[in-house]
Formats: structure tokens, C-alpha cells, sequence
């Protein structure tokens, strides 16, 4: 193993003098071309482009002498720290980081970000990526050459958001654009990139706002009420006592609303559509939860009740109009679906898509059986359950304790892609 190791991070501003000193004294110095070619490598040194990691972390164990990785920013976070750390390499390392691209990046654009998530298109998650853009309102991604600004806004096609594009940062080259994400693609970048995604109806720490206490504060927090599967008067739109199987007002009952949560594990990075949304109190939950949410539904005054809802709980939900296969076919590629109304015809245009997890509602014995034969036939492993609830409410006098009111029964099923 080399002698020392020291990873640097350079964001283009004169070396430390500990950094310096490092570099000085290197026998073997890896980094990217541009890094190579502006920093004093001695020229006795081994250069080593930093293409694979690996290779690069192979090489530095069998060296003999005082290896430097030249990285961008900070390279702790999100940077080759973390793969230099591997195990399997043996490598200790002392790191000298500098500004991370991020920061940089939100400096440039005179805003805050201790409420801003920030993903990263490495490794193929592209889509996860925008799925974050999707359910933020303020978002840094870190670009790849193949996966840049104009894919990352293709994949937002229909979401309006602006993008600050950060180019080069701490280079002669470092230039920032801001545009609206529709005209991204008509541009060509230069990687690398970091791009800040702005906007949507969801919570913004604004200018004067005390700090908050947690960075990356979640969706939704704080303000908003804890825990999940609300009583339906915490929705707009939603009439108390409303079934499932009611047109107007319609809402799932909270104990089934809980069910279906858990059975579509919603997580950051994820897209989940909400079919036969209604007022969207099932979509607002799943968006609490970090995930992307598109609420399809019929109804186009419940799909404004949607846009009320989500607001009032500080969440990013799309309301698509309509319902039919021409609707759903025009969506992204979901990871998971819920499907509220809409029957066995509505799930086999669903399970078309594959999505990793499905969940339905019936409204009848028969009903039930048809979907589960659609599911099942998709080649997913089937299960469900008949709920039953009823409310305790206060007996007559002080002497007749509670009483139960009026039960309701659901019918649930839902499907997995078998492993």
C-alpha cells in the first residue's frame, strides 16, 4: 500500500497550504484531465485518469510512495471517499476537502439549501432522480455525461420547474444558466454539471423563514399533522362518513387508507399513480412519504380538491384528468400503483406497465375474484384482505359506556413481482 494517501478537493480556488504540500510530494497523482493538467503535478509523478474507481484504488495499493486523488469539492459527499473506503482496498486515507459542488453551486444561485435534497444520476438513476424532482420543490442533482441536464428535464416533460445549470464550477469555464425546464433540452452541456431544480406547489424555506433544525427537512414537515391515514375531515372535499364505494365525496376509509400505505411502500425516488384519486387523500399520504404521485380521477372538481389537499399538507402531487387506458399509457413509468376505483379493467391496463407493487380496491365478491384472476395472470404473487371497521361512539348516559356504530367492510388485494 502507498506510503500516504490524501484525497484533495479542488473547487478551481488556490490549493491549501496542507493540500499544496500534499500534491509537492506525490509519486503518484489521480484525477480528471482538466485536474491534471491546471494543478503542479510533479513531473516525476504516475498520472492516473480517474475513469473507474476501482482500478484507480487497485493501482494506489500497489503503489510504492505518496499517492494524491485530486477530486471535485468535497470529496466526502458524494465523491470517491466512499469508494476509496472499500474494504476490499485496505486504503487509509487523509482527506482535505474544499467547497462541495453543491454548495457552490446554491452559492452561485444566492440561495439557502439546508432544505434542499440533493440525488445524484450516477449509476443509472436517472429516473429515480427526476422522481425526486418530482416530489420537491427544491432539488441539486448531480449529472453525469450521459445522464445531463437535457435527460434529466425529458424525463420532467410536463412538470414545470426551473433548472439552474451549473457548469464547470471553479473552472475558467464555470458558467450558470437559468431557464424554464422545457427549453433545457435545446441545449448541449458540458459535463460536469450540477443542476438545482426549483419550484412546484410544495413547501420552499423563503428568504427570512427561521432555519429549520433538520437538513433535508421531509415533505410535509413541519406544519403539517403527524402520522398518516387522517380521519376524512382533514381532507378537502371529503365528506365525513363517505365509502369507498361512494361517487361523490368519496374517500377510503382511513383503516384502509393505512393498509394500502403500507403494502405500496412508498420512498424517496419512487412514482406511484393514484387511480380513481378522488379528492386525493390517499395520493397526499403516499406524497408524504417522499414519493412522486400522480392522481388520475375522472372528476374534474375532485381533481382541484386534489390540488387543495396537497397544498394544505406542503406535498408535490400531479392531478392527471381523465380515466381509460389512453390516460394511463401516457404516463411515466410507475414503481407502484393503487388503484381506488376503476375495477379489473382499470388493473389489467395497470399490470401492462409493471410496476413492482399494485394495490386494489373492490367494491363486490365478484369484483374481487376478477382482479385477482388479472393479477395473477400477470405472473405477480396475489394476496388481500376483507377488512371490517367500526367506530366506537359514546353510549346514552353516564352508566352505558361505548357503543359500536355501523360497521364497513373493504375489499383489498394486492400483487408483487414474483423475485
Amino acid at each position: 500500500m502507498a506510503d500516504r494517501i490524501t484525497v484533495i478537493g479542488w473547487d478551481g480556488t488556490p490549493l491549501t497550504e496542507a493540500a499544496s504540500s500534499a500534491l509537492a510530494g506525490a509519486t503518484l497523482v489521480a484525477g480528471a484531465p482538466y485536474q491534471l493538467a491546471a494543478l503542479p503535478v510533479p513531473a516525476a509523478a504516475e498520472r492516473i485518469v480517474l475513469g473507474s474507481i476501482g482500478a484507480a484504488a487497485r493501482k494506489i495499493a500497489e503503489h510504492r510512495g505518496a499517492a494524491v486523488v485530486v477530486a471535485e469539492g468535497d470529496p466526502g459527499y458524494f465523491g470517491v471517499v466512499r469508494a476509496l473506503r472499500n474494504p476490499e482496498y485496505g486504503l487509509e486515507l487523509e482527506v482535505l476537502p474544499a467547497v462541495s459542488s453543491v454548495a457552490a453551486a446554491f452559492a452561485r444561485a444566492g440561495m439557502p439549501w439546508e432544505d434542499a435534497q440533493v440525488v445524484s444520476t450516477h449509476g443509472g438513476r436517472l429516473r429515480r432522480a427526476a422522481n425526486v424532482c418530482r416530489a420537491h420543490s427544491k432539488v441539486a442533482v448531480l449529472t453525469t455525461a450521459d445522464a445531463g441536464p437535457s435527460e434529466l428535464a425529458l424525463m420532467l416533460r410536463g412538470v414545470h420547474r426551473t433548472f439552474v445549470v451549473c457548469e464547470a464550477l471553479g473552472t475558467p469555464d464555470e458558467d450558470v444558466t437559468v431557464l424554464t425546464s422545457e427549453r433545457v433540452p435545446d441545449h448541449v452541456w458540458r459535463d460536469p454539471a450540477v443542476v438545482l431544480v426549483i419550484g412546484g406547489a410544495g413547501q420552499i424555506q423563503t428568504v427570512g423563514e427561521a432555519a429549520g433544525w433538520l437538513a433535508g427537512r421531509p415533505v410535509g414537515f413541519p406544519g403539517t399533522a403527524r402520522g398518516w391515514a387522517l380521519p376524512a375531515e382533514a381532507y378537502a372535499g371529503v365528506e365525513r362518513g363517505a365509502s369507498a364505494a361512494d361517487a361523490g365525496g368519496r374517500a377510503l376509509p382511513s383503516h384502509l387508507r393505512a393498509l394500502a400505505v403500507a403494502r405500496l411502500g412508498p420512498v424517496p425516488g419512487d412514482l406511484i399513480w393514484v387511480v380513481g384519486a378522488a379528492s386525493g387523500a390517499l395520493a397526499v399520504e403516499i406524497a408524504r412519504f417522499g414519493a412522486a404521485v400522480v392522481a388520475v380521477e375522472a372528476d374534474r372538481s375532485a381533481c382541484a380538491q386534489i390540488a387543495v389537499n396537497a397544498r394544505r399538507y406542503g406535498v408535490e402531487v400531479e392531478a392527471v384528468h381523465g380515466v381509460g387506458p389512453e390516460v394511463l399509457g401516457g404516463l411515466p413509468e410507475p414503481d407502484a400503483v393503487m388503484v381506488e376505483a376503476g375495477g379489473a379493467e382499470a388493473v389489467r391496463v395497470v399490470v401492462a406497465r409493471r410496476p413492482g407493487r399494485l394495490v386494489a380496491v373492490a367494491h363486490t365478491l365478484a369484483e374481487a375474484e376478477e382482479i385477482r384472476e388479472v393479477i395473477a395472470a400477470a405472473g405477480y404473487r396475489v394476496d388481500g384482505a376483507l377488512l371490517q371497521a367500526a367506530p366506537l361512539g359514546a353510549g346514552r348516559g353516564a352508566a352505558a359506556g361505548l357503543s359500536i356504530g355501523p360497521g364497513e367492510q373493504s375489499l383489498v388485494l394486492w400483487g408483487e413481482q414474483g423475485s
